[in-house]
C-alpha cells in the first residue's frame, strides 16, 4: 500500500481518535534551585476534547481533523470519511446514492479522483455497524477499509501525530476553558500538519 501512494496510484489515510483534557500530563519542568515546580491542574469533568483524525500519505500528504466535546461514535465516523476523506460534498446521507450507479459491479455514480486505503483499528466506533456496514459502497467510491490486527497501535501512523501534538506541540499544560483547550488543540494539530507538508516538499526538492 505505501508503495502504491509513493507511486500516486492511490492514497494511504492513517485514521484514529484521541482526547485531550483540560490538564495535560506533564512529563517534566524546571523550577529554581530550592523552589517546589507547581504545575495548574484543571477540573476535566465534562470539558475533554476528542479528536478525529486523519493522516494522510501519497503525493500530496496532508493531516485532517474533526475536534468535538462529545462522543466520537459511528455517525460522527462515517460524515468525517464521507465529507473529509471521500469528499463527498452531501455526506454519508448522499452515500448509497453516490455509490448507485446500475449495480455494484459497475462504475458508481461519484468516485474519489484517486483510491485510498483508510487503515483503522478495531475500536468499538470502527466496526459497529453504522459505519462497518457501509464498506461496500464506500469502496465503490473509492474509499478502501483495511482493518489493523488486535492490538497494534504500533501499526498505525497516525499514533505518532497524537504523541508529537500532546508532549511536544502542545502550547500549555493547562487550560482553564473549553474553547481555550478547542484552541491550543488546534494549534498542536496545525504544527503537526505544517511539518507534515514542510517534510514533503523537502523531500521532493531533494529527490
Amino acid at each position: 500500500m505505501r508503495q502504491a501512494a509513493r507511486a500516486g496510484e492511490r492514497d494511504l489515510i492513517f485514521l484514529d481518535e484521541s482526547g485531550f483534557a483540560p490538564t495535560m500530563p506533564t512529563g517534566y519542568t524546571w523550577s529554581r534551585i530550592g523552589r517546589r515546580a507547581v504545575v495548574p491542574r484543571e477540573d476535566t469533568r465534562n470539558r475533554r476534547v476528542n479528536v478525529l483524525g486523519a493522516k494522510i500519505v501519497g503525493v500530496e500528504p496532508d493531516l485532517l481533523w474533526q475536534r468535538t466535546c462529545g462522543k466520537i461514535d459511528a455517525g460522527t465516523l462515517l460524515e468525517f470519511v464521507c465529507v473529509h476523506l471521500a469528499g463527498l460534498g452531501g455526506g454519508s446521507a448522499v452515500l448509497d446514492l453516490a455509490a448507485d450507479g446500475l449495480g455494484i459491479d459497475v462504475m458508481p455514480v461519484w468516485e474519489r479522483r484517486r483510491p485510498c486505503t483508510v487503515v483503522l483499528d478495531n475500536a468499538s466506533a470502527h466496526v459497529a455497524k453504522a459505519f462497518k456496514g457501509r464498506r461496500r459502497q464506500l469502496a465503490k467510491i473509492g474509499v478502501e477499509l483495511f482493518y489493523l490486527p488486535p492490538y497494534s497501535p504500533e501499526l498505525n501512523d497516525i499514533e505518532l501525530v497524537w504523541r508529537q501534538a500532546k508532549y511536544e506541540d502542545y502550547p500549555q499544560r493547562a487550560q482553564t476553558t473549553t474553547d481555550s483547550l478547542g484552541a491550543a488543540v488546534d494549534q498542536a494539530m496545525t504544527q503537526q500538519r505544517n511539518r507534515l507538508r514542510a517534510s514533503a516538499r523537502n523531500f521532493t526538492q531533494a529527490a
